[in-house]
């Protein structure tokens, strides 16, 4: 009974541009806990107004607690400790958080890491109870890009990952204690600072590269992303809004009954609905635009003399 009892903690990042959707998944995961355990959502952000702080700690109970950390504290520390040895053009510290948190919190020797554009539709102590016997994380395929053919071609060529390999960073089942004991965040440095890796998802392409043959591979439902290729998954554990088909931007979204489900019962319910209202088309080609740069980005990173594929191939220990 004891161990039923313990602690999980649940990581999540956002500014205030994103808190409304925290707020969701927040909610979702308090509609779905389950009284037997005690949850810690530590929720790093930047600069979250007083106004936000406060809607986002209403939905706290008895036994979900909301954590609300400054990152710029925790990150400011980091960079003292790394000497500065992060310099990426495009991205700034906080987009390789997840990369960070076995150093960042030695006392939890596992926990679990999700994106706030998420909704859980059960209990995420079933994640948390997965035995993840030797891997380092737990992870479901990008199903998500599955039907992408440009960006699969990416993940086997620039990535140096097998097709159905390649993992979404969005959900993770952590071994913290592993991931620290084996030197992670260390030779993640080594590489950035090293290589500097062009990739067009680097905290994914990260993860991926270090951690190829210790993931172990999760059922889908835990990342059920929209995909209108694919048929949607009849029930789900958890629902992932990745990249553009977000229910609060598109109407008819696939899963997006569960996100308005959870949005009625959060204080953020009508400027959901007025952001869905205010999304112009001007917004939606701009979409479009940006995931054909994407593609378009991936191949060009496939022909540069440094890609992970490339430097594994070579003999650079990229594996961890």
């Amino acid at each position: 009974m004891k161990e039923l009892r313990r602690e999980i903690p649940i990581f999540f990042t956002i500014d205030d541009n994103y808190a409304p959707f925290l707020a969701v998944a927040l909610r979702s995961l308090v509609r779905h806990a389950s009284c037997e355990r005690t949850y810690r959502a530590i929720v790093l952000h930047q600069g979250l107004n007083e106004e936000n702080i406060i809607k986002l700690k209403s939905l706290e109970t008895d036994n979900v607690k909301i954590e609300l950390l400054p990152m710029r504290e925790n990150f400011l520390k980091l960079e003292d400790r790394i000497e500065n040895r992060l310099r990426c053009d495009y991205f700034t510290l906080t987009i390789y958080f997840r990369l960070f948190i076995p150093e960042m919190f030695v006392e939890y020797d596992k926990g679990i890491y999700i994106d706030s554009d998420v909704v859980l539709t059960t209990d995420i102590s079933k994640l948390y109870d997965i035995d993840l016997g030797d891997n380092y994380i737990g992870a479901c395929p990008d199903y998500s890009i599955s039907t992408t053919p440009e960006i699969v071609d990416y993940t086997i060529r620039a990535v140096g990952v097998k097709k159905g390999e390649y993992i979404n960073s969005g959900v993770l089942l952590m071994n913290l204690k592993k991931m620290r004991d084996e030197g992670f965040e260390k030779h993640f440095l080594d590489l950035l600072n090293t290589y500097h890796f062009d990739s067009i998802a680097p905290d994914q392409d990260y993860l991926n590269a270090i951690c190829n043959g210790k993931i172990l591979y999760l059922d889908q439902r835990w990342n059920s992303m929209p995909n209108y290729d694919l048929e949607p998954f009849s029930d789900t554990f958890l629902v992932h809004y990745n990249l553009f088909k977000k229910p609060w931007c598109y109407s008819g979204v696939q899963y997006e009954d569960v996100f308005w489900l959870n949005a009625l019962e959060c204080p953020y319910y009508n400027k959901l609905l007025d952001l869905r209202e205010s999304y112009t088309e001007e917004k939606k080609q701009n979409d479009e635009k940006c995931f054909r740069m994407l593609m378009d980005r991936g191949q060009e990173i496939i022909d540069k003399d440094i890609t992970f594929s490339k430097l594994h191939e070579s003999g650079v220990r990229i594996r961890l």
